[in-house]
């Protein structure tokens, strides 16, 4: 349920209402919409509510009903920001949400040291903010590479004391989660992972950012629900990407659903990035992509970047080099500026 306070609630009375849960065992969820405090409880009970709005301070209280509770517009009005990096990783902070066009970009793969810096320096260069890299890699065949796993770490945090880049990396599994956590600015919930509700439990309640992939069949329901696991834990630290779904058509590797966006934006308050690299599946197609998605309002953008891509050990035909990525980042801060600036004036995004 959703508990309004009234725009003149004091500090004290909100610090009362949440009290009156905790007693009760509940976790209350505190934010805010449309310019008051409110305070979110996932159980629905009557006689709870009645009692919640006995308390002073308290305006209304509403159900939430059985779909998306945390990530809803009603929970918070205002669109998140992130912080990510910063601290005392040797990372630079780096802010996203609310119309900020963040690019993280990298090596599908982490192949080897000098790859990986090479490529580290040149993103950064052209104007990305976050580096990408796989360490444990998720592979339709087993006999596939797999990645460097513990060594991939260490390679992707040299990178980032080299740039300054904070990390971003994939956690296949409950098991891996101490190291890549140790390691990553951001926590990478794959496609495949998306409904894998032990592994979303535990990286909520390491506290640290969660990019959460669309699944490749999953509704955009099923994407805000997974979210929603990571959200309960008490983390509102969550990234949401599109990626792709599987449709019947195979001229690209999925289908990237670009009115997710919009559809996202107006349902939840969530940063929002578009990955055209797996949508794609082929380079020619990646700079098309990653404009319509800037153009559809999307956060950012999560580009496979390398420095010889015809050589990648993994999705090497999806990957673009880093010219190409400079030539594209001058597209994106293009598009997204001409972008945002009709929507300022007109009003097409409300």
């Amino acid at each position: 349920m959703l508990i309004l306070m009234k725009p003149t609630a004091t500090l004290r009375q909100t610090g009362e209402v949440l009290a009156f849960s905790e007693r009760l065992s509940l976790r209350p969820y505190l934010s805010q919409a449309q310019g008051r405090r409110v305070i979110a409880i996932t159980r629905e009970d009557e006689t709870l509510a009645a009692g919640l709005r006995e308390l002073p301070g308290v305006d209304e209280v509403r159900p939430l009903g059985s779909g998306i509770k945390l990530t809803s517009r009603l929970f918070r009005s205002e669109d998140s920001v992130l912080i990510v990096g910063g601290g005392d990783r040797g990372s630079r902070p780096v802010a996203i949400g609310a119309g900020s066009m963040t690019v993280i970009a990298g090596p599908c793969a982490v192949e080897d040291r000098n790859m990986l810096l090479e490529c580290a320096h040149a993103v950064r260069e052209a104007g990305a903010l976050m580096l990408r890299g796989g360490a444990f890699k998720p592979r339709t065949s087993p006999y596939a590479f797999q990645g460097l796993g513990v060594k991939g770490l260490e390679l992707l945090a040299e990178a980032r004391a080299a740039t300054g880049l904070p990390l971003v990396t994939e956690v296949l599994s409950v098991d891996d989660l101490p190291a890549v956590a140790e390691c990553a600015d951001v926590l990478q919930v794959g496609a495949r992972n998306m409904q894998n509700t032990a592994l979303l439990r535990a990286v909520g309640e390491t506290g640290r950012p969660v990019l959460l992939k669309r699944g490749m069949m999953a509704t955009v329901d099923e994407l805000l629900m997974s979210a929603e696991y990571i959200l309960a834990t008490g983390n509102q630290s969550v990234i949401l990407c599109e990626r792709g779904i599987r449709t019947f058509e195979t001229s690209t590797r999925n289908t990237l659903d670009v009115a997710a966006v919009p559809v996202l934006r107006r349902r939840c308050h969530l940063p929002i990035i578009v990955d055209p690299s797996h949508a794609a599946g082929h380079r020619y197609l990646i700079a098309p992509l990653a404009l319509a998605g800037v153009a559809a309002g999307a956060d950012g953008l999560l580009i496979e970047v390398h420095p010889h891509p015809d050589h990648a050990v993994t999705d090497a035909e999806q990957t673009i080099s880093t010219e190409k990525f400079a030539d594209l980042m001058r597209q994106i801060r293009a598009v997204h500026s001409s972008i945002r600036s009709s929507a300022a004036t007109s009003g097409w995004a409300d």
